[in-house]
């Protein structure tokens, strides 16, 4: 870059720029201008005042606290519980009344547990038919006798088992003991159980074909306890390790049946206090009364909020599920709780909103990881002193209350914010209609030249009082009579004809161009050019108005 250019950079730096106004009679423009008035005025309108609350402070730091309490009781008979009936005591974990709770609808029993050795894998059997015969695998067939069936009775307990018959839920030593005190054989326990085959469980970690198969003091992946260094086998097929555990270890089947199916008719109390620190608003979703009957009577509806007590059965609808389905292996319910309060309006405005959904997936009941199930045991001592326990697998649908909300009130600083953003895109709109104005239509070069100009005032100003000089000399000429015009411009004796004075053709050819700059720029130039001349007439009037018109032109332009 040379001298000049440098120059010219560094005397940029002082140059100033200012809005020059320009009324475009463009109705295409012009209705675009408006339409984008109107859009930003209707959007800050309804979409930032009314719809969204622009005009209000928000709290969303709200302070909340969840009480819940279940009420019913059911009655099961079953074979390893007997007759027993279930409180809330029971069914209910934990019984603390938190905002995550559970209620236990199906169960899978393992009693008697102790500490001792067995079987890391339960072989399960299985009602079925092999061929067109019926028979014990790897045991004689039916009718062999009290003695095959003692030494059946013999292996299968000696590993263990709590083998249950699928479909009848009866212990495979039971049905053998039984068999055998009858001494009645295979028979007996073929007529209870037509046709029963070996299945056992997939650990991997515990299967052995010998001894040293299984390390002792080594848990079971995925187990129950740690081997013991024995590997137990049933006839020739391959063993499992012998642990040290809770024994006999849990079935691993799934509940067949739903045990307390009257679960549905439970009822739940759901007890919310609400707090937004900001505006000091405290609420709560119980209606305010001393009725002592109230809520023993009422019962949750869109027409009643504040009775928050909810059927187990209509909750679980309104999620979208079938009960019996879900109670069978359990699910999540998720409860929602909306508090949107408008504080400007009354408190009784603000009103809890209820909804309800299931957040596990419903649509995977064939998954390994479908339902909701979770263990626990209760622990005894028997006459001696020997600690043993009964472990439940319990199924249940768990409950998720959660709470949200936020509160807003009026407050000018945000008012003062949102107006001076809705002014703000009115400019961005005047700044889009700029750019259509003078880059996308027809004769945008003609409105460009009008909307940008340069003005050099130094040089306009010199020209201008060289005009003024001019005008001096031509008047004292015209005192002292006619003759040759300034700097040897020669007039002529002809006078002008009415309304043609000198220098209006070339200022107004200066205007029809837009008033945009010639080579070197400047307006005033052209127009003092056309001043400068002189006047042919020699009339002291016609330079006193062309002098006049020169300055309000260069007013009006600059």
């Amino acid at each position: 870059m040379g001298q000049g250019g440098w120059k010219g950079l560094c005397l940029s730096l002082f140059d100033y720029k200012t809005e020059k106004y320009v009324i475009a009679k463009n109705k295409k423009v012009g209705l675009l201008y408006r339409l984008l008035q109107l859009s930003i005025l209707l959007y800050l309108v309804v979409w930032v005042f009314m719809v969204k609350k622009g005009y209000q402070d928000i709290d969303t730091s709200l302070q909340s606290a969840v009480i819940t309490k279940v009420k019913g009781v059911a009655f099961t008979n079953t074979s390893e519980l007997g007759e027993r009936l279930w409180d809330v005591a029971d069914y209910v974990i934990p019984p603390q009344g938190e905002s995550v709770f559970v209620v236990m609808t199906n169960l899978i029993v393992t009693p008697n547990q102790r500490q001792d050795t067995c079987a890391e894998v339960i072989w399960h059997l299985e009602l079925g038919r092999r061929g067109s015969h019926q028979q014990w695998l790897g045991y004689p067939s039916p009718g062999a006798g009290v003695s095959s069936c003692s030494r059946a009775q013999e292996d299968v307990c000696m590993v263990g088992h709590t083998c249950m018959i699928w479909g009848q839920g009866q212990d495979l030593c039971q049905v053998l003991r039984r068999a055998c005190e009858h001494r009645r054989g295979w028979d007996l326990a073929l007529a209870e159980a037509p046709f029963l085959s070996w299945q056992n469980e997939d650990i991997l970690n515990a299967k052995c074909s010998k001894d040293s198969d299984c390390h002792p003091g080594e848990a079971v992946v995925a187990g129950n306890g740690v081997k013991t260094g024995r590997c137990l086998r049933v006839g020739s097929a391959k063993g499992t390790c012998e642990i040290f555990a809770w024994c006999p270890v849990e079935t691993k089947s799934k509940p067949a049946k739903l045990l307390l199916d009257e679960a549905e008719e439970f009822t739940i109390y759901i007890k919310n206090s609400i707090r937004f620190p900001k505006f000091n608003f405290s609420k709560t979703n119980v209606l305010d009364t001393k009725n002592s009957s109230f809520l023993k009577t009422c019962c949750f509806d869109l027409n009643n909020l504040y009775c928050p007590i909810f059927r187990l059965g209509s909750v679980v609808r309104w999620a979208g599920s079938n009960f019996q389905e879900m109670a069978l292996e359990g699910g999540v319910i998720g409860i929602h709780i909306e508090w949107d309060c408008d504080l400007d309006k009354a408190s009784s405005e603000c009103n809890p909103q209820y909804s309800f959904s299931r957040l596990d997936n419903r649509f995977a009941e064939k998954s390994i990881s479908s339902g909701y199930n979770f263990r626990f045991a209760k622990y005894y001592r028997d006459a001696s002193g020997v600690e043993f326990r009964t472990l439940m697998k319990a199924y249940g649908i768990r409950f998720d209350v959660m709470v949200n909300g936020k509160a807003g009130k009026f407050s000018i600083i945000p008012t003062v914010i949102n107006v001076s953003s809705g002014v703000a895109l009115m400019g961005a709109g005047a700044f889009f209609c700029d750019l259509v104005l003078i880059y996308f239509i027809k004769k945008s070069h003609f409105y460009r030249g009008k909307k940008y100009e340069e003005v050099r005032g130094r040089e306009c100003r010199a020209q201008l009082v060289e005009s003024q000089r001019q005008g001096g000399a031509w008047e004292a000429k015209d005192a002292a009579g006619p003759g040759p015009g300034p700097r040897g411009v020669e007039q002529s004796p002809r006078a002008e004809p009415e309304g043609q004075r000198p220098g209006l053709p070339q200022r107004q050819e200066a205007q029809d161009r837009g008033g945009g700059s010639n080579g070197d720029g400047c307006v005033c130039r052209r127009l003092l050019e056309g001043c400068a001349q002189p006047a042919s007439s020699g009339h002291l009037e016609e330079r006193k108005v062309n002098v006049e018109q020169l300055q309000t032109l260069q007013a009006v332009e600059t």
